[in-house]
């Protein structure tokens, strides 16, 4: 059985409120995982992390698109994006 929709595009806050954007198969363990310190070398010095939006996609290039198109933004549309008003 395929699960559908399991690739997921995800925002995380840094205990510095600075934002992270990754891509993931498995949005619970990828957060464990950059609270570990073994997710990413930048949540690695900015931990506690903790998931504030996240979107799942049919296809990893979707998702991935979508983690671009979202690293791109200035962080007041970042803000924006993920439903945290300015």
């Amino acid at each position: 059985m395929e699960i559908k929709n399991n690739h997921i595009f995800y925002v995380l806050e840094c205990a510095d409120q600075s934002l992270y954007a990754g891509y993931t198969n498995d949005l619970q363990k990828r957060v464990l995982a950059h609270n570990a310190g073994k997710g990413a070398k930048y949540t690695k010095a900015h931990r506690p992390v903790k998931c504030v939006y996240f979107e799942t996609f049919e296809t990893k290039q979707e998702a991935m698109r979508a983690e671009y198109a979202f690293k791109q933004l200035k962080r007041s549309e970042k803000l924006k994006y993920i439903g945290r008003d300015v």
